[in-house]
């Protein structure tokens, strides 16, 4: 099974070929392949190459499958004795996709 190490924006990636992820949102569009070019680490059951920072020769292309939002994450506000009490949510944008294909 062939894997990698990739960063997309300021984030990195242990990234399987064929598994789903979902992580926070990048420019992507849903429906097209994506080609993520920084490539940090590449490897498989036999051979294993890490760059010097990134390989140039490797490709790891992406199937975009959604922009969605993720969990929601509620925070509460509360003040003894002044009956003060707010409830505030939030839910991160997220993007999910699935590994199509590791070469190197």
């Amino acid at each position: 099974m062939k894997y990698a190490i990739i960063q997309i924006g300021p984030f990195q990636y242990n990234v399987d070929e064929g598994k789903e992820y979902t992580v926070p949102n990048f420019e992507a569009e849903e429906g097209n392949p994506f080609q993520v070019r920084e490539i940090l680490a590449v490897g498989d059951d036999e051979k294993f190459v890490v760059g010097q920072p990134t390989i140039d020769s490797a490709r790891v292309e992406l199937d975009i499958l959604g922009q969605e939002k993720g969990e929601k994450v509620t925070s509460r506000i509360y003040k003894a004795k002044s009956r003060y009490r707010r409830v505030r949510g939030h839910r991160k944008l997220v993007t999910r996709f699935k590994v199509k294909s590791i070469t190197y």
